[in-house]
């Protein structure tokens, strides 16, 4: 018997470590949460603010009379546009995923819930821990 046991011990611990991974998951996903709403925020002030220099009456100035600065400040704010639409495209990937994880999350608790309330009803267990 005490094969069953060691048996019964590997399953629990298996599901404790499942249980373990998938809270931790959801840590993570909460932090990403953070990070994709920081990305919505702040990929359009980027774009914004590029946008307004490039528009400037002034810019056209820099370009023409600083040659090396106003190549550089041209090719940098068409880099920071590029990669805050990039941004701004991944942040609202995440949200969206995110948005659903956070839907499906209770429902894993409560339906792990209910399954681990029928078997401990089913066998008993609550009358075995309690004694």
């Amino acid at each position: 018997m005490p094969n069953i046991e060691n048996s019964d011990s590997s399953r629990f611990s298996i599901i404790e470590v499942m249980d373990g991974f998938i809270d931790k998951i959801n840590q993570i996903g909460k932090t990403l949460l953070g990070i994709s709403i920081s990305a919505l925020i702040l990929a359009p002030l980027a774009i914004g603010l590029s946008l307004y220099l490039i528009l400037h009456p002034h810019f056209f100035f820099i370009l023409d009379e600083y040659d090396e600065f106003g190549i550089f400040l041209a090719i940098s704010l068409v880099i920071i546009i590029i990669i805050s639409i990039s941004w701004l495209v991944l942040g609202i990937r995440q949200y969206l995923m995110l948005k659903s994880w956070n839907k499906k999350y209770p429902r894993y608790i409560q339906r792990k819930d209910q399954v681990d309330n029928q078997i401990s009803s089913e066998f008993n267990l609550d009358e075995e821990q309690e004694s």
